[in-house]
């Protein structure tokens, strides 16, 4: 009996111990699909950049040799899976059932249509599961996704009061062979795909690698080595360093660690060492990731859509020459300009960078939001695509629960989290010798200041894109010695802390 198995990279352990019971023969199998690799829908990026593509060869490296070492293997190819997993049935003639992970946005349940399709031509069985949240799909506690609260808060109060989380499946420590006759199949490299593998920037906030080994290195690291986990709620909103956040984000987008064994290890941390607000709010993160994909399943294709889930007119602007200044980090605003320079350079940006910049574009000039959303599908490391819409709709105010007129101040916010600039300085450096908190604001200098940090504005370094009123506010006001607090920028100034767990989130209205 054989049972190819078409899943994301590496959370197989549902299907393997199911298969492992239904099975004389198992055929892990991790397809190339190359609608992958193609452009995304509205503006034509890259659907998957470089840090992405390094990051998901790393991971089936490591999850090869691990099924390797429990007798096992991993099948790769390239193809459309449909077209792989028909070859495979006709090839082997006695397969029986195909098994794969569900999944929640258009594309992917389009695969899995044509899958199912192809399996009854050929009188497979089908078997899937859910296994990507936090909280089973059928645990919830509504009648049908249908009544999904379009609020968080209410969602959240629900399952933490009526739903639990399954336990994990330990895999066992044998595992099924291969049919005789299947090749393994080589993984590609970079080139292959018309990209090059990034080099490693030395300022980087993650400079880890793909792969469950090193999923569970870093959550080792985070909880029981140092502890870190006590005082996430306080340094959640971080800049600098790779400690400042959990950094679960990337192998959680590709499977390679589950939520409920990061959940499991929470609860046993707090068991065993103490509890805190740090160690719920990872939690409570969680919940937010599940939330996003629920919302997904519920809306369809209206995640993707111009209007969002209001079906709100927006007079959009779709200015070229804008964008580019946004996504190079040249907009002459220096917060706005270091995170989208991290971005560009290490896949990869701080919670706390993604709200400003999704605020700058949509609310200070005023573009398309899925501009903003297809350069960060193309970039981020950690891309996931409910949580990526979900997040970019409700910026724009026209997702969950918006707020009328939510906008980030962006002299307010590096000041408060990056007041003494440090942060700047590292990712723009032709103004790095600007004083304090002062480097915000450039254009707000004396000629005598500015000619002193070697800077020419619109020469050396760009004139603003654009000015808001509401920033005057907090130009020249002497805010870095008057600021309580540490000025490292890896610190959530206190005034913040229980802020919530970032701007999409909060339920402050004063977020300028």
């Amino acid at each position: 009996i054989f049972y190819p198995i078409w899943c994301v990279v590496c959370l197989i352990q549902l299907v393997l111990h199911w298969a492992q019971n239904n099975a004389d023969y198992v055929i892990p199998l991790y397809c190339f699909d190359p609608r992958h690799y193609l452009r995304t829908h509205s503006y034509g990026f890259p659907k998957t950049g470089p840090y992405r593509l390094q990051f998901l060869l790393e991971s089936l490296k490591d999850l090869r040799q691990t099924l390797k070492k429990k007798g096992s293997n991993l099948v790769v190819r390239k193809g459309n899976p449909e077209d792989v997993v028909r070859d495979l049935i006709t090839q082997l003639r006695s397969v029986v059932a195909v098994a794969f992970h569900e999944e929640a946005t258009k594309e992917e349940l389009d695969v899995e249509k044509a899958l199912q399709q192809v399996c009854t031509q050929h009188g497979v069985k089908i078997q899937t599961f859910w296994a990507s949240t936090l909280y089973h799909r059928d645990d919830l506690p509504f009648s049908s996704i249908s009544r999904l609260p379009d609020v968080y808060t209410q969602f959240r109060k629900a399952v933490e009061a009526q739903a639990k989380v399954r336990p994990t499946l330990q895999m066992a420590d044998q595992l099924k062979p291969l049919p005789p006759g299947v090749e393994d199949g080589c993984i590609p490299v970079p080139e292959e795909f018309g990209q090059k593998d990034p080099v490693t920037d030395p300022r980087t906030a993650f400079p880890c690698s793909g792969g469950e080994t090193q999923a569970l290195m870093r959550l080792q690291h985070y909880l029981w080595d140092t502890n870190l986990v006590t005082s996430y709620k306080e340094t959640r909103n971080g800049l600098i360093g790779i400690d400042y956040s959990t950094k679960f984000a990337p192998w959680l987008a590709l499977g390679c660690i589950s939520p409920r064994y990061i959940y499991e290890q929470i609860r046993k941390y707090e068991k065993e060492r103490t509890a805190n607000q740090s160690t719920y709010w990872v939690i409570f993160e969680l919940l937010w990731r599940d939330y996003f994909r629920f919302v997904a399943l519920k809306y369809g294709t209206r995640i993707f859509l111009l209007k969002g889930l209001q079906d709100k007119e927006v007079p959009w602007k779709k200015d070229p020459k804008l964008f580019d200044a946004w996504k190079e980090g040249r907009t002459g605003i220096p917060f706005v300009d270091a995170n989208m320079r991290e971005l560009a350079a290490t896949g990869f940006m701080s919670n706390r960078g993604r709200q400003n910049v999704a605020s700058f574009l949509t609310k200070d000039l005023g573009l398309d939001w899925r501009m903003g959303a297809e350069w960060f599908e193309y970039l981020l490391v950690d891309y996931d695509v409910c949580s990526n819409y979900g997040n970019w709709l409700y910026s724009a105010g026209v997702g969950n629960d918006p707020r009328e007129n939510r906008k980030f101040n962006m002299m307010k916010q590096g000041l408060d989290y990056d007041s003494n600039g440090d942060y700047v300085r590292l990712w723009v450096p032709e103004i790095q010798c600007v004083k304090g908190g002062e480097i915000h604001a450039p254009w707000a200098l004396s000629s005598a200041s500015l000619s002193q940090a070697g800077i020419a504005l619109g020469e050396t370094y760009p004139l603003p894109v654009v000015l808001a009123r509401e920033w005057s506010r907090h130009i020249n006001q002497k805010t870095v010695s008057t600021m309580k607090g540490r000025e490292d920028p890896s610190y959530t100034p206190k005034q913040l802390k229980d802020r919530g767990v970032d701007f999409y989130f909060s339920r402050n209205k004063d977020v300028s």
